[in-house]
């Protein structure tokens, strides 16, 4: 019997990562995604930022085809027979943007809690939003809150993050509200040769997130809260404005908010500018 000793093969050797190579590699894993995430985000946003844009212009093509046909622009609100509640600027609009159908079906004679279609009040149209804001696609309207505590719901209405401008004063300041210096107003219109500022020098329609206060396309109830803040805005401070009226204009864009003008064009206005300037393009006379 061989007395030589029994060789085993050797066992393949097996390499893993040492704690240090661990730590190294995540590491490095967290400073990639720090650099990435944030340009991810970036350009996210800004592509959300051209569909915005791209909305407001679509409105101002409807805006200006609404006046090329009936001489003037849609009123900022009006009131129905029995004024229980009042129909918004964008309803004259859907015509001009290919919602026929939906246009058809808003008997504006009628109060909105008596319109025979319910989904009617439950229509998001997604030409009257813009990507980068946070909101639900219906809110709940309540009554005017009171010392004893807030009121009752009404209704719930359609979201909507673009509001006319109804230029440097309050238009939820009782009914009939005071006369705005914008140019969409209370029952009644306005013709571009009444902007006598020019139209590429005054500001028609801006954004304002859900955040700041719930807007519509649709329109209101005469008891709901801040009402005809729902449909128009107020440009007393600045855009994006942190301590303000909650009917200023405000959105999720970094540095500012999209405003289209009365020329048609789409522009960011920004938060910095000062309160006398954007007061004056808000008010359509240059007085």
């Amino acid at each position: 019997m061989s007395s030589e000793p029994h060789v085993f093969p050797a066992s393949p050797v097996r390499r893993g990562f040492t704690i240090l190579e661990l730590l190294i590699s995540m590491g490095v894993v967290t400073v990639l995604a720090a650099l990435v995430l944030p340009a991810i985000g970036s350009a996210r946003e800004m592509a959300r930022g051209v569909e915005c844009v791209s909305r407001l212009r679509q409105t101002g093509v409807a805006l200006h085809a609404h006046h090329d046909q009936r001489g003037q622009l849609p009123v900022g609100w009006s009131w129905e027979p029995e004024g229980k509640s009042a129909y918004g600027w964008a309803v004259e609009l859907l015509p001009f943007m290919e919602q026929q159908q939906l246009y058809r079906q808003i008997s504006r004679d009628q109060p909105l809690d008596e319109q025979t279609g319910f989904e009617l009040r439950r229509a998001l149209l997604p030409m009257f939003l813009c990507p980068s804001d946070v909101f639900e696609p219906l809110f709940v309207l309540y009554e005017e809150s009171s010392s004893s505590g807030p009121g009752a719901a009404v209704m719930e209405l359609p979201t909507a993050s673009f509001v006319g401008v109804f230029g440097t004063k309050e238009a939820d300041d009782g009914i009939p509200a005071p006369l705005g210096d914008g140019v969409f107003l209370e029952d009644q219109p306005v013709r571009f040769s009444e902007i006598t500022r020019g139209l590429s020098n005054t500001l028609c329609v801006g954004e304002r997130t859900a955040a700041r206060v719930p807007s519509t396309w649709l329109g209101v109830p005469a008891n709901g809260e801040d009402a005809a803040c729902r449909l128009v805005g107020s440009a007393f401070t600045s855009p994006n404005c942190n301590v303000c009226d909650v009917c200023e204009f405000g959105s999720r864009h970094p540095g500012g908010s999209n405003f289209l003008w009365g020329d048609g064009r789409v522009t960011l206005v920004s938060e910095n500018i000062s309160t006398a300037e954007y007061r004056m393009l808000a008010r359509r006379n240059a007085e």
